[in-house]
């Protein structure tokens, strides 16, 4: 989404095709911001969730959630936020998509209290621990700072805008206890096997 998008991009020439040009331009007017103001950053500071959608250099495309304690994506200022990339599958799918094209979208949804959501599009940079500029170490605890098994890098995001997701269709839901223990590598913690299928009977039923 971008206020200033030329008029034949596809964003606007959608507008113009659905007869939604004056409403799209109050949205860019009254919700569209390229800093964090502080009700954004309130949200951002009390989740747990975030959608990660990020892109190779050719337009391949990946969304992923990512979990934290409240607070997890940290808000260094009005332009920047930090978040932990915790221990995985090895895959690093987003973060190889980062290398090639830094640009990255976040979905903050509030299911449990306001159901408002929060778009947040940038560019990003990871970078291992040790390797973080020192006014991002100032805001890490010595605990989070010790976590190298479970915290593998940290996500560094330049917010370019950031725009509400309206609360109407987002669901309230109840948050249950469930005991998480981060970075671990027990396949039945992270149900490894949920979607697997047995593929030897398969290959025998397709006669290979």
């Amino acid at each position: 989404m971008d206020p200033t998008a030329a008029q034949d991009s596809g964003e606007r020439r959608v507008q113009k095709e659905m007869g939604s040009c004056e409403r799209a331009n109050r949205f860019y007017d009254r919700q569209v911001s390229d800093l964090l103001n502080g009700t954004m950053i309130d949200l951002i500071e009390r989740q747990e969730m975030v959608f990660v959608a990020t892109a190779d250099a050719n337009g391949n495309c990946d969304c992923s959630p990512r979990f934290g304690k409240p607070g997890f994506v940290r808000v260094v200022d009005s332009q920047t936020l930090t978040y932990p990339e915790y221990r995985g599958n090895g895959v690093f799918a987003s973060l190889g998509n980062l290398l090639e094209n830094p640009h990255v979208g976040l979905v903050f949804l509030d299911f449990f209290d306001t159901t408002v959501g929060l778009h947040v599009n940038g560019t990003a940079q990871s970078y291992a621990v040790e390797a973080l500029p020192a006014s991002f170490i100032n805001r890490l605890s010595p605990g989070e700072l010790e976590q190298s098994r479970l915290i593998e890098r940290w996500v560094v995001i330049t917010v370019e805008e950031a725009y509400i997701h309206c609360s109407k269709h987002v669901p309230r839901l109840k948050k249950l206890d469930k005991p998480i223990d981060w970075g671990t590598d027990d396949p039945a913690a992270k149900s490894n096997d949920y979607f697997e299928e047995d593929k030897s009977a398969d290959r025998g039923q397709a006669g290979l």
